[in-house]
Order: C-alpha cells, then structure tokens, then sequence
C-alpha cells in the first residue's frame, strides 16, 4: 500500500517551534533563493481564483520536470470579527513520473512562514544593508514573521506598530518584546513610519486603501527606504498611494499576476517592474542606490509554496518522521484496470446493500 506522509497543524508548529521560527525563515529564505535562480526551467501561470462578496479561494500551481504542487488557500478579511481566520491553506506534492501524491501539509502557518521568506529574500537584494528599523502597518498574522525574517535577512531589531484594532497591536507589542525585538506601539500610520528604513504594509480589508501616502514616504521614512508591501493580493485591493509607485523601482514576483493583483494594477499594462528571479540570477539590478526607494509589490506565488513544501518535506522525513501522519490517499487495486475489485473485496467486511433496493420500513402500527 502507498500512502502518503500528512503534516497536520500541531505538527507543523511542533516543527517551528523545535527549530526555532527565525532558523526556519533562514532556511526556507536559502531553499526559495535557490529555487528563484531555477525560474525559467519552472512552470508557471497566475492562481486560478473564485472571487466572492465574503473573499477568495484559490489554487496555486506549478511545478518542475520531477516535482508537481499546488496550495489551496482562501484569503476572507471579515473572518476574524467572525471567529475564523482571514487565511487558511493546504499544500500538496505529486510525482511528475506518475502523478501519484507524495507529500500533503497544512499551509496556515507555512504560508506566514513562507511570506516572510519571500520578503527578507526581496530584503536581502533590494534594501539597505544597514536597515535596522522597520515600521508595520498592520499588525495581523503576518507581522511576527515579517519581523523575524528581517532580522535573519537584515539584522533588524527596532519595530514600530500601527494597526486600526488596538487589540493587534497590543498582541504584536507583547508578542515582539518576547522575541528579543525593541518594539514601539504607535499613535498612527505616521507616527510608524517615522525613520523607518522599511516599512512592511500588510492590512486585510478588499478594497483601494490608502495605508501609507507619499507624503509619509517622502517626508518621514529614511532616505533609501524599502517598501514591503504584502497585502495587495487580488484585484480591487491595494494600500499604496499611487504617487508612491509612480517613482520607486518596483520589483515583483511574476508580473502576469501581479498586474492583476498587487500595487501596480494601479499602472497602465506596460508599466516597468522587474521580477525578482532577474536580480537573484544578475540579469538586472536591484537598489542602485543608498537613497533609491525600492518596492517589493508582493502578492505571493505559486513557486514559494512549492519551494516551501519540498524543504518542508525533505526536512521532516529526514529528521522528525515521526511528525508526521500516513493517509492512504491512493487507490492501488492489484491489476490497474480492475478498481472495482476494491469495493468487491470490500463487502467481505461491508454489510450487504445492493443499490436500488428497497429498504423495509417498519409498520408503525
């Protein structure tokens, strides 16, 4: 019987939290540069995705010439106030050679970790070396990791805060002070802003926001700022002033998609962004300059959630098997063309029913 390995929730956090959720930002960073270097050999096409009044559900696919994944995601933005989260997710591998499953893992919380990946490898390339500080405007979800993947990309240890729920904030004060960061609540987006030399932007609601001006850019972060902006994900949602896009140098995932979903669905269809696999490989520059403002316009792709779950998988087989769960997913009848011989050999055990029979009813009488 082939089954296939299942990292559920519990074990997922069991995982992060044995090796330390900075190392696995770290690491999953080094695996998802790798793979971002491989990008022309890579299949890829913008998420299929069913837009809702309430959100979105997703799928996300790609693959490579031994490996096929996909991420199945929703993104709802009133979830919380509804008791649900905002973001929920399952992954899964295939074998290319015979497209059986291979590995399936809860991505909730790989999706955080692999968001914040993604943004200290954009870091990494596109922001000051001597970024120390980072504001955050939106304290949700995401914010823990994006401040740890900063400081394993960067060395950032100065936090500031803004959210419009005090609640979030207060939990992502709490929560950063625990983690070793030197964090700060602040009065407004401003006031976070302030002599940032990042500033990661990742709010919820599904509309044209405007969370961070260009006045806030221009007049209050540090010269050479480095934009992070993640939570621009699908059509009609954005959160940065235009005029900021007009004049940084965008840097994107896969344009296709981006287009659609992030900050620069704002810019007419020829608008110029570079992607972020022609920096990683030296086709093109990223910053030019110390005083240059770089955006990371980020909506997240396919090829992160893929490159995640092999480093994931190939990580818990070899060190921690026994996270994990085995499902018997796949149909393996002894001759390939009789799968009905599952089910007939199933009614040894089964109680007899035959379909279309009628079952006695007891006379109530």
């Amino acid at each position: 019987m082939t089954t296939v390995p299942f990292l559920d929730v519990a074990s997922t956090a069991r995982w992060v939290a044995r090796r330390g959720p900075q190392a696995v930002i770290a690491d999953l960073t080094d695996a998802l540069e790798r793979d971002v270097a491989r990008w022309e050999e890579l299949d890829k096409r913008p998420r299929v995705a069913s837009h809702s009044r309430d959100g979105v559900i997703e799928l996300m696919p790609t693959s490579d010439d031994v490996t096929y994944g996909f991420k199945f995601v929703n993104g709802h933005p009133l979830n919380p106030s509804r008791g649900y989260q905002t973001v929920t997710a399952f992954g899964v591998l295939a074998d290319v050679h015979n497209g059986y499953p291979t590995f399936l893992a809860e991505m909730t919380l790989l999706t955080a970790l692999r968001t914040a990946a993604a943004s200290a490898l954009a870091a990494r390339h596109l922001a000051r070396p001597d970024s120390r500080t980072m504001a955050l405007i939106g304290t949700g979800s995401q914010s823990e990791f994006q401040s740890l993947g900063m400081r394993a990309a960067l060395g950032v240890d100065r936090l500031t805060a803004w959210d419009v729920d005090p609640d979030a904030v207060e939990k992502f004060v709490r929560n950063a002070r625990e983690l070793g960061f030197d964090v700060r609540a602040a009065r407004s987006a401003a006031d976070a802003v302030d002599g940032a030399d990042i500033v990661t932007t990742c709010t919820a609601d599904k509309a044209n926001a405007t969370v961070l001006t260009d006045d806030m850019v221009r007049h209050l972060a540090a010269p050479g700022v480095h934009l992070n902006a993640i939570g621009g994900d699908c059509p009609g949602k954005t959160e940065l002033d235009r005029a900021i896009v007009e004049r940084a140098s965008v840097f994107v995932e896969y344009a296709p998609q981006t287009r659609i979903e992030g900050e620069i669905q704002q810019m007419a269809p020829d608008f110029p962004v570079t992607e972020l696999w022609e920096v990683v490989t030296g086709r093109k520059p990223g910053r030019v300059a110390p005083d240059e403002l770089t955006l990371w316009d980020s909506v997240g792709f396919a090829v992160e959630d893929w490159s995640v779950l092999r480093h994931v998988r190939d990580d818990v087989l070899a060190t921690e098997p026994g996270l994990l769960q085995h499902l018997d997913l796949v149909a393996e009848p002894e001759d390939p063309k009789d799968l009905y011989a599952l089910v007939r050999g199933a009614q040894t055990t089964a109680p007899a029913h035959h379909e279309g029979a009628r079952v006695p009813v007891a006379d109530p009488a």
